[in-house]
């Protein structure tokens, strides 16, 4: 794994009227990582998602991608950089067939640069490639399931059709609010090995979980976050081993249950 740092942040504080969402938080990842980050409900993680991306502006601190500052950038312009997120709540075009769903961000000025897409530029070319990623991801081409409207597939595809729309702007790094819930045990059977290819072809990966044991089976590095600030850092044992993980986030000797 390369040791090359792909995103960090620096004392990043956001606050919500008298509420201290976030307090000065720390964060690195490398090229190649998959960073879990762990905390109670509450705890901050979605509005640090939403602070990388572009959803909400910090009221203190940096973001640095790729060596640029991206803080307080629109979330469309991020994107563009190559970091991308899916969300907590799913967000499709519930009207539009699954594959539909990807046509937007194949015609985005992104997926013009790297090759999201290919041929001449005709709808059917873009409609290939997007049933193509969906493919790739575990919807069946030789079914029915790319060709039926969102609204009517269940939570399993659409938490793939979230990836999926992150993967046609061809990014460098995804952030997962929460991929793994609401899946069924074989949902996120066949989930592991799409998170592991996905690293192996050179995605950079934060996943923001609270299915424990999936995490960390995949992550390199855990952060812990509590209150709004960061508690520790370390792989998934030092993480386990720290006292104030086990009082802040778990409350008792119940966190074996989870590994």
């Amino acid at each position: 794994m390369s040791a090359e740092t792909m995103l960090s942040l620096k004392g990043v504080t956001k606050r919500f009227g008298g509420v201290q969402a976030l307090t000065e938080v720390d964060m690195e990842v490398r090229r190649g990582d998959i960073l879990g980050i762990i905390g109670p409900n509450g705890c901050g993680k979605t509005t640090l998602v939403n602070c990388i991306t572009g959803f909400v502006r910090p009221d203190q601190g940096q973001v640095i991608f790729q060596g640029r500052d991206i803080t307080g950038w629109p979330p469309h312009k991020i994107a563009d950089l190559g970091l991308t997120r899916t969300f907590q709540v799913m967000r499709p075009y519930y009207s539009l067939a699954a594959y539909k769903n990807l046509i937007v961000p194949l015609f985005s000025p992104r997926a013009r640069r790297t090759g999201g897409w290919r041929g001449g530029g005709r709808m059917g070319d873009r409609n290939t490639v997007a049933v193509d990623i969906l493919e790739e991801i575990g919807f069946e081409r030789d079914s029915y399931v790319p060709y039926k409207t969102a609204s009517s597939l269940p939570t399993g595809y659409l938490k793939r059709l979230e990836l999926a729309r992150c993967l046609a702007l061809r990014p460098d790094l995804i952030i997962c609010d929460e991929v793994f819930s609401g899946l069924s045990m074989s949902e996120m059977a066949s989930m592991l090995p799409l998170m592991e290819k996905l690293r192996a072809e050179g995605v950079t990966l934060i996943m923001v979980e609270h299915r424990l044991r999936e995490l960390f089976s995949l992550a390199n590095r855990v952060m812990v976050l509590n209150f709004g600030a960061k508690v520790c850092e370390g792989n998934s044992e030092e993480v386990m081993a720290n006292e104030e993980v086990k009082r802040a986030y778990f409350g008792s000797e119940e966190v074996f249950e989870y590994v």
